[in-house]
C-alpha cells in the first residue's frame, strides 16, 4: 500500500507546459515591485485568488500551525494582514511575533516567500480594515486586529520542468 501511494504521488502532474521564464539578473531592487508584478501576472492569467497566502507561526510551546490568509496591503515595506487577536494566530503572535507568508501560484510555477518579524498596528487601522469586509456590519469588532510583517527575507522561487528551480532572495538586517 505505502509503495503504491508513492508511485501514484509521484506521478501527479505538476506544472503546465508553459511557465515563465525569470532571470534574477534583472528583478526588481524592490521586492514590494517584483511581487505586484507576479500578483498582476497570475491576475492575467486567471489566477483565482492570488493575493491569498498561507501564515505559518509558532505559539509559545514552539509548535507550529499554518493557515490561509488574504493580503489587506502592501505599504513601506511591510505586508499587512488581519485576523481576531482571540484566534490562533493571533495568540501565536501575542507570544512569538514572528511569521512566514507563502504564496503560491501553481498555475504560474511561481512561490513566494516572506518571513520576518510581526508587530500589530493601530486600531484604527483594524477598524478600517474590519468595516472593509464583504460581511461587516460596519460595527465595531474590539477583537480584530491588523498586523504588519516586516521581513528579514523574501525568496521568489520560479518553477522549472527540469527541476533546476530558480531561486531569488532578498535579505535585510542582521
Amino acid at each position: 500500500m505505502i509503495e503504491s501511494q508513492r508511485d501514484r504521488l509521484r506521478a501527479l502532474p505538476d506544472f503546465p507546459a508553459e511557465l515563465p521564464s525569470f532571470d534574477p539578473d534583472s528583478a526588481h531592487a524592490d521586492p514590494q515591485q517584483l511581487f505586484v508584478g507576479w500578483l498582476d501576472d497570475a491576475l492575467a492569467h486567471g489566477v483565482l485568488q492570488p493575493h491569498a497566502f498561507t501564515l505559518s507561526t509558532a505559539g509559545p510551546t514552539g509548535h507550529v500551525t499554518a493557515r490561509t490568509l488574504i493580503l489587506k496591503d502592501l505599504v513601506d515595506g511591510l505586508w499587512v494582514f488581519a485576523g481576531a487577536r482571540s484566534t490562533r494566530k493571533g495568540v501565536d503572535l501575542a507570544a512569538n511575533p514572528f511569521a512566514s507568508m507563502t504564496f503560491y501560484w501553481p498555475a504560474r510555477g511561481r512561490q513566494v516567500r516572506v518571513t520576518g518579524e510581526v508587530e500589530e498596528l493601530s486600531s484604527e487601522v483594524a477598524a478600517a480594515d474590519w468595516r472593509a469586509r464583504p460581511a461587516s456590519t460596519g460595527d465595531s469588532n474590539p477583537d480584530w486586529a491588523a498586523w504588519a510583517l516586516s521581513p528579514t527575507e523574501v525568496e521568489f522561487w520560479q518553477a522549472r520542468h527540469d527541476r533546476d528551480h530558480v531561486r531569488h532572495w532578498y535579505r535585510f538586517g542582521s
